[in-house]
């Protein structure tokens, strides 16, 4: 027994040390690493903060390097729209494909349909917003914005959206293009949350004579909503945050878009073009603000994707 002691002191020892090289790289990723970022961007904003105002700033639409005026509502704006047109497109499509891959796909075809989604995850930005600039846009310019705008532009309400000149550096575009990059990261949290569905519930509806279709529609999908409600909200965290491919597409114009032709600009855009050009203090400061809010708005987010992903595990361990 006396010989067993020293192993067995070690083994705690190097037990405890683990403990603490993890709990320390654990608080470090969690806690310090974002409370870090924003101490430095509220440091480096606060001159903006001062000068206009948190409420000011928000709601002003002002963006005016020469007299010294900046607002941050037109990014803002600009930043949900195309957030929000882009989850509207990818949605559907991400829900069919997870639908597809655990209930439809062969088995033999799951791994490489699923290798094949996740592929696109894996495409930088900058190749997507490219692709969409030289392809997409031309495309949409030339033959399907000019069609829309012909069969639903004399629609009323709707006619409103199909407005301007069609140019394909607009909110479509670009809405179209960031639904392609979060459609990977939407799909696969959905699909692994309609994996977490218990077999015999669904084996238990086709024994009742349920069809698949109501197999998925009211039994998949009732169990797994706060899955993928979890899902859809960290794509919009994933597409909040796309700089490359919405600088390429967007137009940069300072104004709100009133029609899906409109060119925009959004938060991120905003900060990829003109960061370098700020050659006054506020100037600086008011990009670091847009900085600061883009940070609050992605941190919110993802919070609460990470909740309610949590609910549906702790669903099924009760």
């Amino acid at each position: 027994m006396d010989k067993a002691n020293p192993y067995l002191k070690r083994a705690k020892i190097l037990e405890y040390v683990l403990k603490v090289v993890l709990g320390t790289a654990a608080i470090f990723i969690g806690l310090i690493l974002p409370l870090t970022i924003f101490f430095v961007l509220y440091k480096e904003s606060s001159l903006a903060i001062e000068h206009f105002g948190v409420l000011n700033f928000l709601t002003s639409t002002d963006w005016d390097p020469v007299a010294e005026k900046f607002g941050g509502l037109v990014p803002l704006v600009g930043t949900l729209i195309a957030t929000f047109l882009a989850t509207l497109i990818a949605a559907p499509i991400s829900m069919g494909i997870a639908i597809f891959l655990v209930e439809l796909s062969p088995n033999r075809l799951k791994s490489i349909f699923s290798t094949a989604i996740e592929l696109l995850a894996a495409i930088p930005s900058i190749i997507y917003g490219m692709w969409g600039l030289f392809v997409i846009a031309p495309l949409f310019g030339e033959k399907v914005e000019p069609w829309l705008q012909q069969k639903l532009g004399g629609v009323p309400l709707i006619g409103k959206l199909f407005e301007g000149s069609p140019t394909g550096i607009d909110v479509l575009t670009t809405s179209l293009v960031l639904s392609i990059m979060i459609i990977p990261f939407m799909s696969s949290v959905v699909k692994d949350a309609f994996n977490m569905v218990p077999p015999i519930m669904k084996e238990s509806a086709y024994s009742l004579g349920a069809t698949k279709w109501e197999v998925i529609k009211q039994v998949m999908i009732p169990i797994t909503a706060s899955g993928i409600a979890g899902g859809l909200i960290l794509s919009v965290g994933r597409a909040l945050g796309e700089t490359m491919a919405v600088t390429f597409l967007a137009g940069n114009v300072n104004q709100i878009p009133k029609s899906l032709f409109d060119p925009f600009t959004t938060i991120t855009v905003a900060l990829a073009n003109q960061f370098t050009e700020a050659d006054t203090d506020i100037y600086l400061s008011s990009l670091y603000f847009l900085a600061l809010i883009l940070f609050f708005m992605s941190f919110i987010i993802l919070y609460l994707s990470k909740f309610m992903l949590l609910q549906i595990e702790k669903k099924w361990k009760v």
